[in-house]
């Protein structure tokens, strides 16, 4: 009887190497029907009849799939896994089918033609993980799947960096974008190297899922990529099979679910069921499909460390293979592991610390210090222990530092010390594998301003400064980190390849629980061999200070209670804020007007440092700034400016530029010119963590992602370019956090105003330059940025004016440190004075004369005083004109009636003479011979008829005029004179 069963199970065995079974779709009622399909087309005899299939949402467990032939579900055999009714994706050494890499611009070309910049852009399969592209295009990765019931779609990815957008949405099959709550939509960051995963439930029918990147960094430097690994999707069809596992992995058992990858030193082939160990003088790592050669040891193979320090005060190095160790030391060429050192004295205790009976570094109790080579003090009467952290020898990690290990794609590392010890620097360690993460990290639970320092209320609660210096030949990087209350990680500074020994500061600037973290990673590159194990980092010492549980190397004086207190004595009270400390009194004295506490220390009067040109002190002298009042003298005339009407915090967008792959981004500056007080007014914001975090972290993002200062700016990408539903603001930075002073002089304090870069001011009142800086120092500006406002007197703008850049340097800046504004209003231009208009007289009408004032022109003041009113006061009708004329004729009137009888006079006078002598004549000759008397011999007589007519008045003038006085014969010039004139008459 056994012999015809075996033949049908032949029979059906041959039968299904001719054809396969399939599923027909499903009906209105969720019924479907198991149908025969032949493997070579053509072949339709001897089929099976078609039978009713199970379920449409049917679907087997984990671990078993759908045997057609007996539609039964079936485990799985030992080396292949099945999901069941699932599918997941974990395997990336190449794009797997199904998946596609969308690469777009969605910002178009001035015609409207597609920019081809991003074609080269896509997601990247490296092994383990996929990852996103680095640039600003626009990368969706797509898969369609179609669920025969309510699923959901869950992967596991990492997202260091918000300065790439990244966001996951699902499509049905019309293209239309399913309801999704932001929290789905808009995936949370992750701290640096941690993975998350990310949740979201699908509806039955077909789901288009889109992960999507695009890079918002613009002039920038390289960005993070999003990773993602271990996608799975529940609901979809039955699963006909199962799926073997990959090489390097191994499924042991039947019905596994998943595979599991093979130990070191083992290997496996594609559907193993077990794995095969390496052959002699073979090794290779976990999940490895092949083994390889050992190669001879080199140096590159082991490390050192420095043991701690023993009862007798010694320490000495050790060396230690790299593990796992993969080199054979017993062939030619191969080098052995040196010796171990000689025992040398411990380096001494940091400060703070003292050296206890059994050669352990414990730290000084409160209020006393300690240089770290001798027993702690107490603190002088009048002084407080500086407290902090300052580490500068490395015998052991302190207490409150930790180290570990980790890789993005495996575990290997995750039990070995990221970082060693080394005596006078702490250095990185070997790790596994040369693009493991080497993580360094110190927790600090919070920061208290000492009593000494309490009158500064500038926003320093406490600095880290640490030096260190990093020695590689790949492309090796070094981050700096903070996560302030354990809410998210995030880079202060970052720096790529070998950098020489260097110190970095930077400022906390609010008090919080914070944890610093320094994270080395020699290449970002996944390599199966070491290459880069003797690249390292090392830091040399690490100072932090005002910390609440720190210890103290020193003492500050501290102001101490006043005398007429009842608590006085020698303990230190924290002084008010704007006071320093009294070098003689010991006393809080208050700074001087207009002085501000700029250092870091308030010991002595010389702590409060005078503010600039145009600048008054807050009240609590912790910054200058400008009440928007300014005078200056200008020949021998004081010019008052009131620029409040430019006090409110003023915006200027630049642009549109264009990134080299095409992306459309605008500068947005926010400007506080002067008054609030002296608060820091203008502020600005990056939206991109408030899109896509939705977690209750205002605390955190407040202090990462917002900028207070008097300049900030912003780079936006407008939402009409990127499709996205709002305008992105990034990379928000502080232009001026310190104001100098404002001047009518075009440098102060070292920042040049350079007006070259503005047109020439044509009017006669001068720009007024207002001077910030700021001191964050950067890769590019050693001295931090500084910026210029020029204020112009300009009276055809309004009041509020208008803020432009050079064209210059149409960002704002030539040198990407010193920012330059003009701004240009008609409250730039001074008070009005009484020099500022002139009178003018009317005309005098009906006995009142009106005066008017006028402003000069052009006019360049605003408000002030006014223009005094119309006025009119009572005049004379007659003109002055006129007054001056009757007047002058009045006086040639009399003149001449003067000299007519002067001269009439005179005539008569000469009438009489001239009678007398007739008749003397007349007594001596005969009276006709008188006409001839006065001619000389033989002249003949100029005019027979000598008395024709009477002379007139005007001819006696004439004559008279013409009469030389000092003659001798004066009747002979009468003669002829008259002779003449009766002539002319």
């Amino acid at each position: 009887p056994a012999r015809p069963g075996l033949l049908a199970e032949e029979d059906r065995e041959r039968l299904l190497s001719e054809y396969y079974y399939q599923y027909t779709e499903c009906d209105s009622t969720g019924a479907r029907w198991r149908v025969a399909i032949p493997r070579s087309p053509g072949s339709c005899s001897d089929l099976p009849p078609p039978t009713r299939g199970t379920d449409c949402s049917f679907s087997c467990p984990a671990g078993k799939f759908l045997e057609m032939s007996t539609q039964q579900c079936t485990p799985c055999a030992a080396g292949s896994y099945s999901l069941g009714s699932g599918l997941r994706f974990d395997q990336w050494d190449a794009i797997p089918a199904g998946f596609t890499s969308l690469a777009s611009f969605l910002d178009t070309g001035p015609n409207g033609e597609d920019i081809q910049a991003c074609k080269s852009s896509s997601w990247t399969p490296q092994g383990v993980y996929l990852e996103s592209n680095r640039d600003e295009c626009t990368v969706s990765l797509v898969y369609a799947v179609h669920l025969e019931k309510q699923g959901s779609v869950s992967f596991t990815y990492q997202y260091p960096d918000n300065n790439i957008f990244f966001e996951f949405y699902v499509q049905n099959e019309q293209c239309q974008e399913m309801a999704q709550t932001d929290d789905q939509k808009w995936i949370k960051v992750t701290n640096n190297g941690e993975w998350d995963t990310h949740t979201v439930s699908l509806k039955s029918g077909t789901n288009i899922l889109y992960w999507r990147t695009t890079g918002i960094l613009v002039g920038g430097k390289m960005v993070k990529p999003v990773l993602l690994k271990n996608i799975q999707i529940e609901g979809v069809a039955y699963t006909s099979e199962c799926f073997p596992c990959r090489p390097g992995w191994f499924s042991p058992t039947p019905g596994s679910s998943s595979c599991q990858p093979c130990p070191s030193n083992t290997y496996s082939v594609k559907g193993a069921s077990s794995c095969t160990p390496c052959p002699e003088h073979h090794y290779s790592h976990e999940g490895w499909p092949e083994c390889k050669v050992r190669p001879p040891c080199s140096e590159k193979d082991y490390f050192q460390i420095h043991t701690a320090c023993d009862s007798e005060g010694k320490t000495q190095v050790l060396y230690r293979w790299v593990e796992p160790k993969i080199c054979v030391e017993n062939i030619t060429g191969a080098v052995e592991l040196p010796a171990t050192g000689q025992r040398e004295p411990c380096p001494p205790c940091n400060p703070g610390y003292y050296n206890s009976n059994d050669s352990t570094c414990l730290p000084c109790p409160p209020g006393t210090h300690s240089d770290g080579t001798y027993a702690c003090a107490q603190c002088p009467a009048g002084t407080e222990p500086v407290l902090g952290y300052e580490y500068k020898w490395w015998n052991v990690l302190p207490s409150n530092m930790k180290t570990s290990c980790f890789n993005v794609g495996n575990s290997k590392c995750d039990d070995k010390n990221g970082w060693e010890v080394a005596g006078d620097h702490i250095r990185s360690g070997a790790g596994s594998s040369d693009n493991d993460y080497l993580i360094l990290s110190l927790h600090v639970p919070g920061f208290k301003v000492p009593a000494s320092l309490s009158g500064m209320t500038g926003s320093e609660f406490g600095r880290i400064t640490f030096v260190f210096e990093t020695i590689c030949s790949a492309d090796c990087e070094l981050y700096f980190m903070m996560d302030v209350n354990r809410k998210s990680t995030t880079v202060v500074e970052s720096w790529e390849g070998s950098k020489g020994k260097q110190s970095y500061s930077h400022s906390m600037t609010r008090n919080a629980s914070v944890t610093y973290t320094w994270a080395f990673q020699r290449t970002n590159h996944a390599l199966d061999v070491r290459r880069f194990i003797a690249d390292t980092v090392k830091i040399y010492s690490i100072n932090l200070t005002n910390v609440i549980d720190g210890v103290a190397s020193a003492c500050r004086a501290c102001a101490l209670v006043p005398q007429n207190s009842q608590r006085a004595g020698s303990s230190c009270v924290p002084c008010p804020a704007g006071f320093y400390i009294d070098r003689d009194t010991n006393r809080c004295q208050e700074c001087p007007p207009n002085t501000h506490l700029a250092g870091r220390q308030t010991y002595g009067q010389d702590a409060c440092v005078a503010c600039g040109p145009g600048s008054i002190s807050n009240k609590e002298h912790s910054r200058c700034y400008s009440d928007c009042s300014f005078t200056h003298t200008l020949n021998n005339r004081t010019l008052t400016f009131d620029l409040s009407a430019l006090s409110d915090v003023a915006s200027l967008t630049i642009g549109p530029s264009f990134t080299s792959k095409g992306t459309k981004y605008l500068h947005l500056f926010n400007i506080s010119l002067c008054g609030h007080g002296g608060k820091r007014a203008a502020v600005c914001t990056d939206n991109v963590t408030d899109v896509s975090n939705k977690d209750d972290q205002r605390d955190a993002a407040q202090f990462v992602n917002s900028v207070d200062s008097f300049i900030c700016q912003s780079t936006i990408i407008p939402s009409d370019g990127r499709g996205f539903r709002m305008a992105i603001s990034s990379q928000s930075i502080s232009l001026a956090d310190t104001f100098i002073g404002a001047t009518v002089d075009t440098v102060l304090n070292g920042v040049n105003a350079e007006p070259d870069l503005f047109p020439e001011n044509s009017q006669d009142v001068p720009d007024i330059n207002f001077f910030y800086s700021s001191t964050q120092v950067t890769a590019s500006c050693d001295l931090g940025r500084s910026s210029v406002i020029t204020v112009r007197c300009n009276p055809e703008k309004s009041e509020r004016g208008e803020l432009s850049v050079p064209s210059s340097c149409p960002a704002g800046t030539c040198d990407g440190c010193t920012f330059h504004f003009l701004w240009e209003s008609a409250s730039a231009c001074p008070r009005c004075t009484e020099d500022d208009y002139h009178r003018i007289e009317g005309a005098c009408k009906g006995g009142v004369q009106e005066t008017l004032y006028v402003w000069n022109e052009p006019k360049l003041c605003t408000k002030g005083v006014s223009l005094p009113p119309r006025s009119s006061s009572p005049c004379e009708a007659i003109a002055l004109w006129l007054k001056v004329g009757v007047g002058g004729g009045a006086f040639v009137a009399v003149l001449l009636i003067s000299l007519t009888c002067y001269f009439w006079k005179k005539n008569k006078r000469l009438e009489y003479k001239y009678s007398r002598l007739v008749m003397s004549a007349n007594k001596e000759c005969e009276l006709p011979a008188a006409d001839s008397c006065g001619l000389a011999e033989g002249e003949e007589p100029d005019d027979d008829v000598v008395y024709a007519q009477k002379p007139s008045l005007l001819g006696k003038l004439r004559a008279i005029a013409n009469k030389e006085d000092g003659e001798s014969s004066e009747s002979v010039q009468l003669k002829s004179s008259q002779s003449d004139r009766w002539v002319l008459g």
